[in-house]
């Protein structure tokens, strides 16, 4: 349990008048490293709010109830417009701190946000207002999170199993550390800027992998794609017209423009031998697990990365089609999904055997001397340009699910720069990716860093003032 828990062995003694509970976990407590003129109960810091709302005076639909997760992250809850609580409902004002009774075991906890005028909460929240003259509610918000208060919170769930809950008078009596105001915000701003610098990082690497498919475009010599005019009267040639609608008309007014660009124009079909698709037999509704073969699911390469969780299990009745199996170095690209995930692809790097195409997936089946790279198609397959000419040429009426087929797909037109070419190109992308990727990392790195620390201060053997 580390430096925050007072821990015991596996036997010891107590005597029964410290027995509160009849097991042995509630006797882990946390180690605190202050003073003891500094500790002081949670309920007293907290006054309870019980100010019920007035239902003759306040619609449900202009109310706003709550949802608390266990990361403390609160957002108002959806519920359908045809609908609305009949139980009582209970305001929290901006600035209260709402906690949640079943899950505060697992940190539920938040504090409702300025501007929140109309949150209200059910019979099933505690609501608190602050005594801000004594604790900083980010301090507070701070100390719920921390890894050891929370297991602290979860080692001390009584009930019934299934609905095991940490009772609110136990919380209010918890100790925890509260010095002066001045050290609890230095605290809380020690957090916020570890917090501002990860998120920078977290936002410099979306920036990166955003811009990717637009340096492929500009290292192709094509413009980047414009949105469809929203003219109410414009003109178009008849071919430019392919189907006949207005809405269908206006996006031809932003058909890419493929043939600008210095290098050679090719159709799919130039560059590949074929695209072959799966099988898709009544699988099981679990994933393949050991030694089992299990058939892939659309998900898993509808986000432009393959991901081989995403399958069922074969039943062990059907004999596998191994000519279907996913090898690495597979580029496989969906036929089948909604709109946007129709024709997304991803290049399959490592994959556990015995796992099978469906025939919502087709596979490229590469030509012996192929003028193209499979990460260069991979990312052609992705931008604008390509996309456009694939979402207009889905067929099928559902909007849950559009297809393409397999001739549309081979009749997709693109650039091919020489082999040499497309190398630097792919180059360049990777280390934009792996610039990505270190971002993102330094971020994860500060955002644990910056939690170990905030933990070692709330416990007290980190001094404050060194920050």
């Amino acid at each position: 349990m580390g430096e925050a828990a007072q821990t015991f062995p596996k036997a010891f003694a107590v005597r029964f008048a410290q027995i509160n509970r009849w097991d042995p976990n509630s006797f882990h407590g946390i180690k605190w490293h202050w003073l003891s003129s500094v500790m002081a109960p949670i309920g007293s810091v907290l006054k309870p709010r019980k100010e019920k709302v007035d239902r003759s005076g306040n619609g449900f639909t202009t109310l706003m109830p709550v949802t608390i997760h266990f990361d403390g992250s609160i957002e108002p809850r959806k519920v359908s417009e045809d609908k609305e609580y009949t139980m009582e409902l209970f305001w929290a004002r901006p600035g209260d701190i709402v906690v949640s009774k079943i899950d505060l075991k697992n940190g539920a906890v938040a504090i409702i946000p300025d501007g929140w005028d109309k949150a209200v909460v059910t019979n099933h929240f505690a609501v608190y207002e602050p005594h801000l003259e004594k604790i900083d509610p980010r301090y507070f918000h701070l100390l719920i999170q921390a890894k050891f208060f929370k297991e602290h919170l979860w080692r001390n769930k009584v009930g019934a199993e299934g609905r095991k809950e940490v009772k609110l008078d136990f919380f209010e009596s918890l100790e925890f550390p509260i010095p002066p105001l001045p050290i609890q915000q230095k605290i809380v701003a020690h957090w916020e800027a570890a917090q501002f610098k990860a998120n920078t990082d977290i936002n410099r690497a979306k920036d990166t992998a955003k811009s990717i498919p637009a340096l492929l475009t500009k290292a192709l010599g094509l413009k980047k794609l414009g949105a469809a005019h929203d003219k109410r009267a414009f003109v178009l040639s008849w071919q430019e017209i392919e189907r006949w609608g207005v809405e269908l008309a206006r996006e031809m007014s932003r058909r890419p423009n493929i043939e600008m660009s210095p290098f050679p124009v090719v159709s799919l079909s130039d560059v590949i031998a074929d695209l072959q698709n799966g099988w898709s037999p009544k699988c099981l509704t679990r994933p393949a697990i050991g030694d089992e073969w299990g058939v892939l699911k659309v998900g898993a390469v509808s986000f432009g990365w393959f991901d081989e969780r995403q399958n069922k299990a074969l039943p062990p009745n059907l004999k596998p089609r191994e000519q279907y199996e996913v090898k690495p170095g597979d580029l496989i690209i969906s036929r089948a999904n909604i709109a946007r995930y129709v024709g997304a692809c991803a290049l399959v790097d490592k994959v556990r055997p015995k796992l099978m195409l469906c025939d919502k997936i087709f596979r490229v089946v590469w030509k012996e001397e192929s003028p193209v790279l499979p990460k260069y198609l991979d990312e052609i397959l992705k931008i604008p340009h390509l996309r456009w000419q694939i979402e207009n040429n889905l067929t099928g009426a559902s909007p849950t699910m559009k297809n393409i087929s397999k001739p549309a797909l081979m009749a997709l037109r693109f650039p091919l720069p020489p082999l040499h070419i497309q190398e630097e190109i792919i180059s360049e992308i990777e280390e934009k990716r792996k610039k990505a990727r270190n971002l993102q990392d330094d971020a994860k790195i500060s955002q644990k860093q910056a939690g170990l620390e905030i933990e070692k201060m709330i416990l007290g053997t980190h001094p404050v003032e060194a920050h």
